[in-house]
């Protein structure tokens, strides 16, 4: 999931300020970025579902109304 990612990226990124490692720093920044996206996409699907959910709600009223 996309928050452990953005927490080892953010680890890196301390570890590299501390250690003054720019490939690590980057590498860091990069790790976060991913994680960023990959939870973007996750909360996206939830949300998606939840309205998949609610339109099915929606039809099934319909059809007993159609009834």
């Amino acid at each position: 999931m996309g928050v452990m990612e953005e927490l080892k990226g953010k680890g890196k990124q301390v570890v590299a300020d501390i250690t003054d490692n720019e490939a690590l720093k980057s590498e860091g920044e990069a790790q976060r970025s991913k994680g960023a996206e990959e939870r973007k996409e996750t909360e996206a699907r939830v949300e998606a579902q939840a309205h998949e959910k609610k339109a099915d709600l929606h039809e099934q009223k319909q059809d007993m109304a159609e009834s």
